[in-house]
């Protein structure tokens, strides 16, 4: 609890998993630990969740996706109705401040960080944003979205407004779509000296695509980018190799803002990161972009 880290609020996806199938208590107690950690996770002056609480007053779109599915999940199942509004509530509200100061209104692409305070170096001193637009922190927000959407109920306001999000987001990350069907590591810089097609952010754009069309949030024009970005990723990231070992490869092994050593969030950095082939970061989307596009 104590490092107030949103990263670690994703292992609450398998740990429900876990108590449904043992129903044995120690899951439960691990997941309500994780809620208590949201309850008191330190905050924006609006309310968005910092990062962790080593990055003070910053939004990452790595966190909505970390965060919110599970705690929506959480709600739905183990509070009563009064109590899973509010949560419910506080949801929405990281969407909509991501929304507010993230998306970029003349590409409808979103920046991977927000700086309430405009302290950080990586950090525009008027606007408090990073500079880039990076694939895969715009996939984990996207699958944030079609996530969460799960288990907030139909009754609830911000459900119209976070399919509406959904349906810019889809018109923008199009856009951005390369001719092989895949996107590139630094979204508004195709082509560019050192930019390099992406497998992480691939797979999450075409698994969002993908799901938001299944569940009838997107219309159906959509799934024909979906299936171009799959057959794309077949053709671009995967090999067989001489065991007939299935490789997914060109994932960008790690990025973030700050910390240290420091990353500054240019263009430089970004396509600088370790690339490796197999990380889990790939390999999931991977797999939940299949499972969805041969329902």
């Amino acid at each position: 609890l104590k490092n107030y880290n949103l990263d670690m609020i994703k292992s609450g996806d398998a740990v429900f998993y876990l108590y449904q199938v043992t129903k044995e208590p120690r899951f439960l107690k691990a997941m309500d630990t994780l809620h208590k950690q949201l309850e008191g996770q330190p905050a924006t002056t609006e309310g968005g969740y910092w990062h962790k609480k080593i990055y003070p007053d910053q939004m990452w779109l790595d966190g909505v996706y970390m965060a919110e599915p599970f705690h929506a999940r959480y709600a739905k199942y183990f509070m009563n109705k009064e109590a899973a509004t509010k949560i419910y509530d506080k949801i929405v509200l990281q969407f909509d401040l991501i929304e507010k100061h993230n998306r970029d209104p003349e590409t409808g692409l979103y920046y991977h960080g927000w700086d309430e305070s405009r302290e950080q170096r990586w950090a525009d001193k008027k606007t408090g944003l990073s500079q880039n637009f990076w694939s895969r922190g715009m996939g984990w927000y996207g699958m944030a979205m079609v996530d969460v959407l799960d288990y907030l109920p139909e009754d609830h306001p911000g459900r119209e407004r976070i399919i509406g999000y959904l349906n810019q987001y889809a018109q923008a990350i199009i856009k951005y779509q390369d001719t092989s069907g895949t996107w590139y590591q630094v979204l508004n810089f195709p082509g560019r000296e050192g930019n390099y097609l992406e497998a992480t952010g691939s797979c999450m754009f075409t698994y969002t695509l993908a799901k938001g069309v299944a569940k009838g949030y997107l219309p159906e024009r959509y799934m024909e980018n979906a299936n171009k970005a799959f057959r794309g990723i077949l053709k671009e990231f995967i090999s067989v190799d001489e065991n007939g070992l299935v490789n997914l490869n060109q994932c960008c092994a790690v990025a973030g803002l700050g910390g240290d050593p420091y990353r500054d969030g240019s263009y430089e950095y970004y396509i600088n990161e370790k690339i490796r082939s197999n990380d889990p970061k790939g390999t999931g989307p991977f797999i939940l972009a299949a499972l969805e596009l041969n329902k």
